[in-house]
């Protein structure tokens, strides 16, 4: 995932959960930075590493508004995170249906056996 990219997601996210004006401001700049030329091939493995990435800034260090509103969105993640992998958990457990190619198997080897009899 493209860092920008991630970063502008995690800032709706922010807006949305109603973030404190000091916390769009360190996404803000954050973002600025990530625009540059020089970070273009930077990359983060998903949106919850990039909000621990933010919440370990020296600036929500030093202030607990932003820091709770990083806090709070990275919980948000771990959720739907944890929500998508039991889903798909789920969809991996449910039994596959036999193919008619399957069936056909079984059959020849039926014919096969009575034949050999």
């Amino acid at each position: 995932m493209n860092v920008l990219e991630g970063l502008q997601t995690i800032r709706l996210r922010l807006v949305e959960n109603g973030a404190a004006p000091e916390t769009l401001t360190l996404v803000d700049a954050i973002m600025q930075r990530a625009a540059l030329p020089a970070a273009a091939p930077a990359s983060a493995q998903s949106l919850l590493q990039l909000t621990r990435m933010l919440a370990r800034t020296p600036a929500a260090s030093a202030n607990i508004t932003v820091y709770n509103d990083l806090l709070r969105l990275e919980e948000d993640l771990q959720s739907a995170a944890q929500d998508y992998h039991e889903r798909a958990e789920a969809e991996a457990a449910k039994p596959v249906p036999k193919t008619k190619k399957h069936y056909k198997q079984i059959r020849e080897r039926e014919e096969r056996k009575h034949k050999a009899s």
